[in-house]
C-alpha cells in the first residue's frame, strides 16, 4: 500500500483516524494498539509473508535490548544482534546478486535461487540496529513491552521508505506523546505538500525521464541532459514527497520525526548536498560508522579509509547492483577531492554549477541498469552519439512538459516556506493558505484516482 493510492486515501487513512481519535476510548495503550495493528496491516497488504520476518526481527531486538541493560556481556550481545540483522539483510537483498556474480565469474554450472526482496527491509533493519545501538550507548532505555518496540519499528508512516527514525528520537513519545490540534493541522498540511510533490510533479517528470532513458536510440546532447535532469527532479520530489507525507502523518499521531531533506539542490558543494539530502541516512552512517571508526580525528590515511567505508556502505545500502556501488564510490572521490583541495571554495560562484553537474551525473549512474549503460548514457550527454545538440525529441518533451518542468525547477528553491511565512501574518493570508492546501489536496486526489503510475523509487531499498 502506498500513500498516493485510493485505497489509502479513501479507506485506510480515514479508518485509522476515526478509530484513533474516537471520543470514547482515548488511553495511550489503546491508541498505540490501534497504530500497531493498522501498521502491521499496512505492511501485510503488500508483504503478507514478510510481515512475520519483520516481527521475528523485532522480537530479537526486544530480547537483546533488555539483555543489554543488565548483562556484563553487552558488547558481545550487541555484536550478535547487529550481525544477525546484517546477515538477514544480506540474504534477502544481496544473496541473489552476490551468488550470480560468483557463478558468472568462476563459470560454475549452478542455478542461483532468486529470493524476493521484502519492501523497506533496509529501512526497518537500520531502525532495529539504531534501537540496539542507542540502548547499548545508554542514550535511551530499552522498552520492556514488546509491543512498544514493534510500534517503533512498524509505525506505518515511516515503515516502507523512511525517514530512518532513530530510536532515541521517539523513545519518549511512544508512551508520553501528547496529540494537539496544531499537530494535526500542521501534519495534514505537510502530508498534502508531500502528496502534491509526488503526484503533481514526480510522476509527470518521471514519464519524461523513463521515456528518454529507455528509448534505446541515439540521443542528442539536449535530450540526454533533459532525461538526466528529469530524473534528478523525479527522485527528489518522489523521495522528499514521501518523507513529507511520513513526517506529516507521524505528526498527526503525535510523533515528531526529524527532517530528511532541506532543499539539497541549492547546495554549493557536495559536502553541503549530503547535509541536505537523505539526512537520516547520512547521519546514521556518521554517528554509527564514521565517528566510531575515528572520523577525521585520526591520521590522514585512516580518515580516507573511514570515508571510503562510509560511502561504500552507502552505495551497497541502496541496492544489489554494481551501479549503486559505483555511485557511492563516485561520491567518495568527489568528497575526498573536495575536502583535500577545497575546490568548491576556489571556484566560488561556479560552485553551485559544479555541484549540480556532479549530482546529475551521479543520478545517471544511480538510474542506470548497468555500469556500461551508465557510461554510455553519460557519453551521450557529452555528444558521443553524434545526434547533434538538440533534436525533435528534445523539443517535443520541452514543449509538452514545460508546464511541469518549470514548476519542478522553481520549487527546488525554498520558495514555499517564504510564501507561507508571508501568508501567516494575517487572517486573510491564512485563509488563502487553507484554500490553496485544500485545492492542492483535491487536485492531487483527482490525479491519484485517474493515474496508474504511483510507485515510490525508494520502496526498492
Amino acid at each position: 500500500m502506498v500513500f498516493s493510492s485510493t485505497i489509502f486515501l479513501l479507506a485506510f487513512f480515514p479508518a485509522v483516524l476515526v478509530l484513533y481519535y474516537n471520543p470514547i476510548t482515548k488511553g495511550r495503550r489503546y491508541r498505540n494498539t490501534v497504530l500497531l495493528l493498522f501498521s502491521l496491516f499496512f505492511y501485510a497488504w503488500g508483504e503478507p509473508v514478510f510481515v512475520f520476518l519483520m516481527l521475528f526481527m523485532i522480537f530479537i531486538a526486544w530480547i537483546l535490548g533488555m539483555a543489554l541493560q543488565k548483562s556484563k556481556y553487552r558488547r558481545e550481545l550487541l555484536t550478535v544482534g547487529i550481525s544477525l540483522f546484517i546477515f538477514l539483510l544480506f540474504v534477502f537483498k544481496y544473496y541473489t546478486f552476490t551468488a550470480t556474480e560468483l557463478v558468472t565469474f568462476f563459470k560454475w554450472d549452478a542455478k542461483v535461487a532468486k529470493i524476493a526482496l521484502p519492501i523497506g527491509i533496509s529501512f526497518f533493519t537500520f531502525q532495529l540496529m539504531s534501537y540496539l545501538f542507542d540502548v547499548y550507548r545508554g542514550t535511551a532505555k530499552p522498552q520492556k513491552n514488546f509491543f512498544d518496540v514493534a510500534l517503533y519499528i512498524a509505525l506505518f508512516p515511516q515503515l516502507i521508505a523512511g525517514p530512518i527514525v532513530r530510536y532515541e528520537t521517539v523513545a519518549d513519545e511512544i508512551k508520553n506523546r501528547v496529540e494537539t490540534r496544531e499537530d494535526i493541522t500542521e501534519g495534514f498540511e505537510r502530508f498534502v505538500f508531500g502528496l502534491s510533490k509526488k503526484v503533481l510533479l514526480a510522476n509527470f517528470v518521471a514519464q519524461i525521464a523513463d521515456s528518454i532513458f529507455e528509448t534505446g536510440a541515439d540521443l542528442s546532447v539536449g535530450t540526454a541532459w533533459l532525461g538526466a535532469i528529469s530524473y534528478t527532479l523525479q527522485i527528489y520530489y518522489d523521495f522528499s514527497g514521501y518523507s513529507d507525507m511520513a513526517i506529516g502523518l507521524g505528526r498527526m499521531f503525535g510523533f515528531h520525526f526529524s527532517e530528511n531533506f532541506n532543499y539539497p539542490y541549492i547546495s554549493g558543494s557536495i559536502t553541503e548536498f549530503w547535509r541536505r539530502w537523505h539526512i537520516s541516512l547520512s547521519s546514521f552512517f556518521r554517528d554509527y560508522v564514521y565517528i566510531p571508526l575515528g572520523g577525521n580525528r585520526v591520521s590522514k590515511l585512516k580518515w580516507v579509509r573511514n570515508l571510503f567505508v562510509v560511502w561504500l556502505l552507502t552505495g551497497i545500502w541502496h541496492g544489489a547492483n554494481w551501479t549503486f556501488i559505483l555511485w557511492g564510490l563516485f561520491y567518495f572521490v568527489l568528497l575526498l577531492v573536495e575536502k583535500l583541495t577545497n575546490i568548491h571554495k576556489k571556484v566560488k560562484g561556479l560552485s553551485y554549477l559544479y555541484t549540480a553537474v556532479c549530482v546529475i551525473l551521479a543520478w545517471v549512474i544511480f538510474r542506470s541498469d548497468s555500469v556500461s549503460a551508465a557510461f554510455a548514457y553519460i557519453g551521450k550527454m557529452f555528444g558521443s552519439s553524434h545526434a547533434g545538440f538538440i533534436d525533435d525529441m528534445c523539443l517535443k518533451y520541452l514543449d509538452g512538459g514545460k508546464a511541469i518542468l518549470l514548476p519542478a525547477l522553481l520549487f527546488i528553491f525554498p520558495i514555499w516556506p517564504k510564501i507561507r511565512n508571508m501568508l501567516s501574518k494575517s487572517v486573510v493570508g491564512e485563509t488563502i493558505e487553507s484554500i490553496f492546501m485544500l485545492a492542492a489536496f483535491g487536485l492531487s486526489f483527482l490525479v491519484t484516482v485517474s493515474s496508474t503510475y504511483n510507485p515510490f523509487i525508494y520502496f526498492n531499498f
